[in-house]
């Protein structure tokens, strides 16, 4: 709660020193003026998709906190910057 600085209780350095120290991203928002919150989500998804793409992640794999989500919008893993295979035409 960015905005609440006088209501604060653990200072900004403090926050980000204990980030740091245990691999956690770290970014203060407001969701009073909307400051940051976009970035946060973007910043998660972005660390996800990365992880995932290096082989980090496996969504596959029961456990890894990490799902596909609707299954007709699943598409093969492509590294990125890679062509998708052409789909075939149906010739009903």
């Amino acid at each position: 709660k960015k905005d609440l600085d006088a209501d604060r209780e653990v200072t900004f350095l403090e926050a980000s020193r204990f980030a740091q120290e245990n691999e956690l991203m770290f970014l203060e928002t407001s969701a009073l003026t909307g400051e940051n919150v976009e970035e946060a989500f973007l910043k998660c998804a972005r660390t996800i998709l990365n992880k995932i793409e290096s082989g980090e992640l496996d969504p596959e794999r029961m456990g890894s906190g990490i799902q596909y989500g609707d299954a007709s919008l699943r598409q093969l893993r492509q590294p990125r910057g890679a062509q998708a295979p052409s789909r075939q035409q149906c010739s009903c």
